[in-house]
């Protein structure tokens, strides 16, 4: 990282936390937003593919809004040429709100509110526009689908004494409407994709993007950093499923979530990956980096669980991690791979898994497709992504644990 890159970074990263932590913002949009920053300062801003936000008018009759009842939006870049019914969707990501309380601070965010949304973003990774950057999906219809109900796109309820509108089923279903209107109804291929609490809902919503599409229709999904494991953090304790709970009991997801699942588990265990993925009979792709950078921080060694510090130098730089604390991390590894092991049984499904301590690989330009980017087996995310797409090749890629590879562009706070 050169003087000038990390300069930037740092000041991003320093503006977002304090004025999140100024607002009363949970330790979770901490760090889910100060990696954000990161993501921003990787593209040259000059260079950007920069896409309006477009609102949904017909949502609020259907029900379909935001926490705080505003309109839900998109961000839509057409297709050309071959890729001129072709059609991805990307979820946004960006946490969750588990308490009354968080989601009544989160409704005076962009991830609450189309009023605090930005009216423009930049399309970079897998949304870029140029062949260069984005070989296999740089013509498609690209879309970007805005979060802003708290629960992955799940919710059906509402909270009146609040004012609170869980609506993100309803999200959902009205943007499926609206896409289809713009001629996603013709496609010919289509791809899901969605980073983080993006990258779950491509996991929750997969078979229904499926089953509103024709019958003709290639559809696959892709899931980028989605599969958040229900794993014990550094005090023996189950900080993300604590929190996974309360977005399950404040939203009243049990309705929602999948039956299969929820026949045999209980509801807040049918919001963890793990216990999904293997039920999608859609095509999936599951990019995770093995020691994910969110999780590490928030579901490994939150603050609430490392009360003496003691984790801290080593989650904020995997380089300053005794031997204990990686073995830790290994071990939190050899869940996931094990976690995957029937999903990766089925032909049509496909795995990334690197040993990188990342998050969001699809979104950043320097992880998507670059000369640098991470590999594995000599393949860029974006090949093998598009290999798998495309069924060019099978594509199982895990890779060896820490510190075998070289290539991984890490995140360090």
């Amino acid at each position: 990282m050169n003087l000038r890159f990390a300069a930037v970074v740092c000041c991003l990263w320093l503006c977002s936390v304090v004025c999140v932590a100024q607002s009363g913002s949970s330790s979770t949009d901490d760090a889910i937003w100060s990696l954000e920053s990161k993501l921003m300062a990787t593209s040259n801003a000059s260079q950007l593919l920069m896409v309006p936000l477009t609102l949904i008018q017909g949502a609020a009759s259907k029900g379909a809004v935001c926490l705080d009842g505003t309109l839900p939006g998109y961000h839509l870049h057409r297709g050309l040429g071959s890729g001129a019914n072709r059609w991805l969707i990307q979820l946004e990501g960006g946490g969750w709100c588990n308490t009354r309380r968080s989601c009544i601070f989160r409704k005076t965010t962009r991830r609450g509110s189309s009023n605090h949304m930005e009216k423009v973003l930049a399309f970079t990774g897998i949304l870029s526009n140029k062949a260069n950057e984005n070989p296999d999906f740089f013509n498609w219809n690209r879309v970007k689908l805005r979060y802003c109900d708290g629960a992955s796109f799940t919710g059906d309820s509402e909270d009146q004494s609040s004012q609170l509108y869980y609506r993100g089923q309803r999200i959902w279903q009205v943007a499926m409407e609206e896409l289809l209107s713009k001629g996603m109804q013709k496609a010919d291929q289509a791809l899901l994709s969605g980073c983080s609490a993006g990258g779950l809902a491509s996991i929750l919503h997969c078979d229904q993007f499926k089953a509103v599409l024709p019958g003709t229709t290639k559809v696959k999904c892709l899931s980028d950093a989605g599969m958040f494991m229900d794993a014990v953090d550094v005090s023996g304790g189950h900080s993300l499923r604590n929190m996974f709970q309360g977005v399950v009991t404040v939203q009243n997801l049990q309705k929602e979530l999948s039956t299969t699942c929820t026949k045999h588990l209980d509801p807040t265990s049918c919001f963890f990956p793990q216990n999904l993925v293997s039920e999608i009979k859609t095509p999936m792709f599951l990019l995770n980096a093995a020691y994910d950078a969110w999780q590490v921080q928030e579901s490994l060694a939150p603050p609430s669980a490392d009360r003496t510090g003691s984790w801290k130098a080593c989650k904020s730089d995997h380089s300053h991690c005794n031997s204990s604390q990686i073995h830790f991390f290994q071990d939190f590894r050899s869940q996931m791979v094990n976690a995957v092991k029937t999903f990766s049984a089925s032909a049509h499904n496909g795995l990334f898994i690197n040993s990188c301590f990342a998050h969001c690989q699809s979104e950043r330009q320097d992880t998507w497709f670059a000369p640098d980017s991470p590999k594995l087996y000599g393949k860029t995310v974006a090949e093998s992504v598009g290999d798998w797409y495309f069924d060019r090749k099978t594509v199982k890629a895990i890779d060896c644990p820490y510190p075998c590879d070289k290539t991984c562009h890490d995140l360090t706070f």
